[in-house]
């Protein structure tokens, strides 16, 4: 089964720009957790956990959250020591950069191996966490920026796997927010005449064009496009095709 291209690209200028090949689109979180084990393993660490920046109640700060993970037993526990021990640092950072993020466990170990370019990687002090941890940051602008982090005792990481799960992490966290976005979407799904119009647009065609592709007259061509519009709750037909990209409907 083929994938679609995607572009990211952060709106405040700082963030991470790239391309690179989405896989269908995922209808829950649980069809993440294959994809989040198999990247687990390759690391390999025990426990996966993917992050979410999130605001606190207070202005201008923000809180990390934790959106999913396979701690098993006390996983509310696991989670708020984590937040606890790091929580604070992992946001700075992604402020500023887009390094991983690494830290050993409490006694100073954790790692089997380590990239051979460690300006590549930034490390950070750790005297609370069992685990030694790999935190690769994706900041996606306006869409959300978050983390996802592999723990373990006997991590191995060199750079090529480093960067390969960076770009991993991207798609999944592309994902994700795509998931929740669509849980608050409206309940009034776009029928495929609205999608073929948005389809069409997207790929650059003007309506005329669109109206001869489909056999329609014009002013139906705008019509689909502008209801469209208001159920993708966006204030132009830019900004709906683009959430329509986000939410599966378009590629």
């Amino acid at each position: 089964m083929v994938g679609r291209m995607v572009q990211t690209k952060d709106n405040e200028g700082s963030g991470q720009t790239g391309m690179f090949y989405r896989s269908p689109v995922v209808t829950s979180r649980s069809d993440l957790f294959p994809k989040l084990v198999s990247m687990q393993k390759l690391v390999g660490a025990r426990n996966f956990v993917v992050t979410k920046a999130a605001a606190s109640g207070f202005p201008n700060k923000k809180k990390l959250t934790c959106e999913l993970e396979n701690w098993g037993m006390n996983a509310a526990e696991q989670s708020a020591q984590f937040i606890r021990a790091v929580g604070d640092i992992l946001l700075d950072h992604i402020e500023t950069s887009l390094l991983p993020v690494i830290w050993r466990n409490k006694n100073a170990g954790g790692f089997a191996d380590l990239p051979d370019v460690p300006a590549l990687l930034r490390r950070i002090e750790n005297d609370t966490l069992p685990y030694a941890g790999l935190a690769l940051p994706v900041r996606l602008g306006t869409i959300g920026n978050g983390y996802i982090v592999f723990c373990g005792t006997n991590l191995v990481l060199d750079n090529e796997v480093v960067i390969e799960q960076h770009i991993k992490c991207c798609e999944i966290m592309v994902d994700m927010l795509a998931l929740d976005e669509r849980k608050a979407a409206p309940s009034e799904a776009l029928s495929e005449r609205e999608i073929a119009c948005l389809q069409l647009a997207g790929d650059g065609r003007i309506s005329e064009e669109i109206a001869v592709k489909l056999g329609l007259s014009v002013h139906t061509v705008n019509a689909y496009l502008g209801s469209a519009t208001i159920k993708l709750d966006s204030v132009n037909r830019i900004q709906a095709i683009a959430k329509a990209i986000r939410l599966g409907y378009i590629h």
